[in-house]
């Protein structure tokens, strides 16, 4: 009696929590996760692959068996996997293997539709050469790395999404973005077709260097004219106004979509109209550079005082990137508008690869677009070109259409594609085809 009495009560008791609750990242776990990466002391990439307990090879170890451990919860959801090359860079000049660790959640339509979730696992301090020193990479970046443990943990007790999901843990970034350049050019190399790339950088910190606080705001950087655009694609871009439309500029606005969705996130999006902080940089620029889809998100205010520092105090101020500076209720509404964002692309088909607008000299405007693997339908979005957001227009089967009355000189147009259960991708900027 008394067992069954303990039975019933843990039942109500789960069917009392709401789901969000049982499913949202928790502080204290990621609290943990930043602690033991802490605790090799540096992971910075020149310091000892081998060593058990201190360095970057120990950290990577530890991150790798994490992503085991899920994976055997979820009797083999996940696939992990390392990657690695040996590169060079004028902050390795001397060359370093560069390894990623990787967890892999495979989607129905496979490498077809790729959604990745990436940070950095590697530290440093003052001097970028320094290997030896003590480089707790606390918020720069463990913030980031226990985000994409977390975010694996929770989607890999979810069913299989349209999407194949990819959590990275990059290495080489202090030394020249090195682990995002291996990841991006694996991607390229292996035919993957990245729908989105989530880069965490600097993500568990609320206070500024100068005292301000800001819990409720993180940035999300995006690039505007493409990296990997050659003249002929830019030439297109500026004639058709799409300078503020690329699909890195659309990732960004659907992470915003996706925040003012769940309120229960309580976390804006500050949308950077530029591909990373001003005369700085992240892992997902090598992925820009080849074309692929990313944002950065970072906290919504930094401390320079506790990024790239010795440990010290001077003049009463204390320098260095150390748990104790950090805020774990914001990193998990971080990590959350991760899940949310990743979840939401993965349950949608792919966006239109591309799709080209006709009309001119004319009072209505012609929409053709490429078909999307998964789609059931698309819907068709307008917007005035004095304007920030789009309108629905029109929710269609096909793959082209006309807007009667709407004059093309005056409109932006987009399209996105719908999957079954009415999960949407990606807008994707109709504009004028290149000129070869």
């Amino acid at each position: 009696m008394k067992k069954m009495t303990l039975l019933a009560s843990l039942i109500a008791i789960g069917l009392s929590m709401p789901a969000l609750a049982q499913n949202a990242p928790q502080p204290e776990r990621l609290k943990a996760d930043v602690e033991k990466l802490v605790s090799f002391g540096t992971r910075h990439t020149l310091s000892s692959a081998t060593d058990p307990k201190r360095g970057i090879g120990a950290a990577r170890r530890w991150a790798l068996t994490e992503f085991e451990k899920i994976a055997k919860v979820c009797k083999g959801c996940l696939k992990t996997e390392l990657i690695e090359r040996q590169m060079t860079s004028p902050r390795v000049p001397n060359g370093v293997n560069i390894v990623d660790v990787l967890a892999l959640k495979p989607g129905k339509l496979g490498w077809d539709h790729v959604v990745i979730i990436t940070a950095h696992i590697d530290s440093r301090v003052s001097d970028v050469m320094d290997f030896t020193s003590d480089a707790p990479g606390a918020n720069d970046d463990g913030s980031g790395s226990a985000l994409v443990i977390e975010a694996a943990r929770i989607m890999a007790q979810q069913p299989q999404t349209e999407a194949t999901i990819v959590f990275a843990l990059l290495s080489g970034e202090e030394q020249g973005l090195m682990g995002g350049r291996l990841l991006a050019e694996t991607a390229q190399e292996r035919g993957w077709k990245v729908s989105a790339w989530l880069n965490n950088d600097i993500v568990g910190g609320t206070l500024g260097t100068d005292g301000r606080k800001v819990e409720n705001v993180v940035r999300v950087f995006s690039e505007g004219i493409r990296a990997s655009e050659d003249a002929a694609g830019q030439s297109a871009r500026r004639n058709s106004g799409g300078e503020d439309d690329g699909p890195s500029r659309a990732l960004m606005r659907y992470a915003d979509r996706v925040a003012d969705k769940n309120g229960d996130i309580k976390l804006d999006v500050f949308g950077v109209r530029r591909p990373d902080r001003f005369a700085r940089g992240g892992d997902h620029l090598p992925a820009l550079e080849l074309g692929l889809p990313a944002i950065r998100f970072t906290v919504g205010v930094e401390n320079y005082h506790h990024q790239h520092q010795d440990i010290r105090t001077e003049d009463g101020i204390e320098f260095g990137d150390t748990v104790d500076k950090m805020d774990f209720a914001y990193l998990a509404k971080v990590t959350a508008l991760n899940v949310e964002t990743a979840k939401a692309l993965a349950l949608a088909p792919p966006a239109p690869t591309s799709a080209k607008l006709g009309g001119a000299v004319s009072s209505d405007t012609t929409v053709t677009w490429t078909a999307a693997p998964g789609a059931v339908k698309y819907r068709v979005y307008q917007r005035r070109a004095d304007a920030q957001d789009w309108t629905l227009a029109q929710e269609l089967e096909g793959t082209q259409t006309v807007l009667k009355g709407l004059i093309v000189d005056d409109h932006f147009v987009g399209v996105s594609a719908i999957g079954a259960d009415n999960g949407e991708s990606l807008i994707t900027f109709a504009g004028l085809p290149p000129r070869r």
